[in-house]
């Protein structure tokens, strides 16, 4: 199974959660956020499959890439996204 089969459902269901939970105020603020953690998951993959501190099976990847890091990375960075997104939201603001 391609690591993309396995993120792709996770991947939706985070993106729904989000959706559902984000306020319309609010999504200028997750996009400037998403765009952050993207441009960082990027710059550090690279720097850490250049470091050789971890390999993909080349089997199981798209086969798409940016610099040496293959286009899956950026999903788990989405996920995390989205996921943190629909928990703060769904929290809600706690003051003391």
């Amino acid at each position: 199974m391609s690591y993309a089969l396995l993120l792709a459902p996770v991947l939706v269901v985070a993106a729904l959660a989000a959706a559902a939970t984000v306020p319309r105020r609010g999504w200028g603020a997750l996009l400037v956020g998403a765009g952050a953690i993207v441009a960082l998951t990027i710059v550090f993959d690279n720097l850490m499959i250049a470091a050789d501190l971890f390999r993909f099976d080349d089997a199981q990847l798209l086969g798409i890439a940016i610099g040496l890091m293959p286009i899956e990375d950026i999903a788990y960075a989405m996920i995390a996204v989205f996921v943190v997104t629909a928990t703060w939201n769904l929290l809600g603001r706690r003051d003391a």
